[in-house]
């Protein structure tokens, strides 16, 4: 089936439209309080750094290595509770089977471990690709192979992102456990439309990009003016507002992505639902 663009954006919309109380609760409290509570929480990594016009690429990989290497607990809760907020949040929108915010939670929860367990295959098959990559070049010593090699990463991220990214509506809303199975049926789903799933996507980052960029800089303009705390607490609560906002419109449009590409009735999409 060919997906139409427009009438994915349009779904997503009035998904998000009808259904915004309850969205607005779980993009809150899923999406935009512990992403606010880590940014205030820990230190700027890259403090003193950021004012450097040209900072040093060593320094800055360095600083964010021992960062997240003291960090990594925290980023993995905040990965876990948005993990089933966002597969929670997708089985409210669009799962025709029609539950409730609780029954909806619950089946964030249970499929969470698959879904992290998925993008952990696919992060896995990604490092031995570098690994091998990283092999070839440092043997044989040669400078194309490894540019050949990082746009051949690339292509494989561009390429995995795209072809798996039904995987949480899958595990949403077709009752699928295994993230083996998520994962192959989000591949099948997305045959033939590879091209036209990387155009949309590229297309919702760069406006994403685009629009936190004018953000940060009009606020950061204002934030500055009222002293360092105010600052940081200003970027923080702006960058989270995008964040919840982008993943929650992200999450619509993978749905609306998804009822077209396994041909769901359309008059399931827009359906109100218990409380």
């Amino acid at each position: 089936m060919k997906l139409e663009m427009n009438r994915a954006w349009n779904d997503a919309v009035r998904l998000l439209r009808v259904s915004r109380e309850v969205t607005l609760v779980i993009a809150g409290a899923f999406f935009f309080l512990p992403y606010f509570a880590f940014m205030l929480l820990t230190p700027d990594p890259l403090a003193g750094l950021r004012e450097d016009a040209t900072p040093d690429g060593k320094l800055v990989a360095a600083r964010l290595w021992d960062f997240y290497g003291h960090v990594w607990w925290i980023v993995l809760i905040v990965l876990i509770v948005q993990a089933v907020g966002m597969i929670g949040l997708i089985a409210l929108l669009t799962d025709r089977r029609r539950p409730t915010v609780g029954e909806a939670l619950r089946l964030g929860g249970l499929r969470m471990p698959s879904y992290i367990a998925a993008y952990l295959l696919v992060g896995f098959a990604l490092a031995v690709l570098m690994m091998v990559i990283s092999i070839l070049a440092g043997t044989t010593g040669s400078a194309a192979i490894g540019a050949l090699g990082v746009l051949i990463v690339i292509f494989a991220f561009a390429l995995l992102f795209v072809r798996l990214s039904l995987v949480a509506p899958v595990l949403a809303k077709e009752g699928v456990a295994n993230p083996l199975t998520g994962l192959r049926r989000s591949w099948a789903l997305t045959s033939r439309n590879g091209w036209r799933l990387f155009v949309f996507f590229f297309l919702l980052i760069v406006a994403y990009i685009v629009v936190g960029l004018v953000a940060s800089m009009l606020f950061g303009a204002v934030f500055s003016l009222l002293g360092q705390e105010i600052r940081q607490f200003g970027d923080a609560l702006v960058t989270s507002l995008l964040n919840a906002a982008w993943v929650t419109l992200f999450l619509a449009i993978l749905s609306a992505v998804h009822d077209q590409l396994a041909s769901a009735p359309r008059g399931a999409a827009g359906e109100s639902y218990r409380q």
